[in-house]
């Protein structure tokens, strides 16, 4: 008997320190070089965005912080990598809505949970669409583009990026929201997208504020709106849809968030999650972030961020069931 309780008070003593070192090490995160994955390309807003923010982490944590993009397969190359990293906190990603809120209803083999996989670190900006019309349409206002598109319906079209992208359901968001007939015409890209627009071919489209600023600065686009909440500071005359529509609760944006495995200690969780919020905060870096036609926002919690995920793949997934886009891609 006193055999077995010797052996039991050297395995309690064991735990005991085993649980008194373990989070004072983790208490040291990070030790080594973190891996942040962006699923864009290189010189994307997103991809310039990271690398901004990564610069600041690297000093803040006195350890390397690099940045290695991940494209492909519409973000499931870069997905496969972080749920195959170790849940340490050395290795994260970067996804947007596109990955987090509407691949999970148009994919027909889902190979990941948005909920389930990934732990949210910060949702740190939004990315607004720009309302925009060939100026040579009579149409100088939302109510005008409204009226103007009931008046004739099915005989309008309007461009985006490709079929189930954020901009392609921004705008039937709203054309479902309003009761508005117009034509999809797809594109490979943004830019032609963009481009078709101004030149005539078709008569609208929701786009990427970096990517149409110039050409509306330039005259060749008219601006009617921007699909977030509020203003943006590259274009502070352009109202909220919301407010040009009459409509508070319309929103319509993609959004950049970084993410760690499922299983990351919760010390790094933590961590990460603190130097993102103090950095986003530093008004030279919103105002970089702001110039390049992207909304800062200030993140909750970890908790807040996952119910705004779920929020947003509920709204856009019932959208893509909708349009019968379900399991399409």
């Amino acid at each position: 008997m006193a055999f077995k309780l010797k052996l039991t008070a050297t395995a309690l003593a064991a735990a005991a320190f085993a649980f008194v070192q373990q989070p004072s090490a983790r208490a040291d995160y990070p030790t080594r070089q973190i891996t942040i994955m962006p699923l864009l390309a290189p010189g994307t807003g997103l991809d310039v965005v990271v690398r901004l923010y990564a610069e600041q982490l690297s000093q803040a944590f006195g350890k390397p912080v690099i940045v290695e993009n991940k494209p492909g397969s519409a973000g499931l190359v870069g997905v496969a990598a972080l749920k195959a990293a170790t849940p340490d906190g050395y290795t994260l990603m970067v996804a947007t809505s596109a990955v987090m809120a509407i691949r999970p209803t148009t994919l027909k083999q889902k190979s990941y949970d948005a909920q389930k996989d990934f732990i949210p670190l910060s949702l740190y900006v939004k990315s607004p669409f720009i309302l925009v019309v060939n100026p040579a349409l009579p149409i100088h206002s939302v109510a005008d583009m409204i009226k103007y598109v009931k008046e004739r319906p099915g005989q309008l079209s309007y461009s985006s990026s490709g079929v189930g992208g954020a901009p392609h359901l921004s705008l039937e968001y709203m054309n479902q929201r309003f009761g508005l007939d117009l034509t999809h015409v797809p594109y490979r890209n943004s830019p032609q997208s963009i481009a078709d627009v101004a030149a005539g071919h078709v008569a609208l489209a929701f786009a990427e504020a970096g990517a149409s600023l110039p050409l509306i600065n330039a005259g060749k686009l008219r601006a009617l709106a921007v699909s977030s909440a509020t203003r943006i500071p590259t274009a502070p005359e352009v109202p909220p849809f919301a407010e040009a529509a009459n409509a508070p609760d319309f929103e319509a944006v993609s959004w950049h968030v970084l993410l760690a495995p499922a299983g990351t200690p919760k010390e790094a969780v933590d961590r990460l999650h603190a130097e993102m919020k103090r950095i986003m905060a530093v008004p030279e870096i919103r105002q970089r972030i702001a110039s390049t036609g992207l909304l800062p926002v200030d993140s909750g919690s970890v908790d807040d961020m996952r119910a705004y995920i779920r929020a947003e793949g509920e709204k856009w997934g019932s959208l893509v069931r909708k349009l019968g886009l379900e399991g399409s891609q």
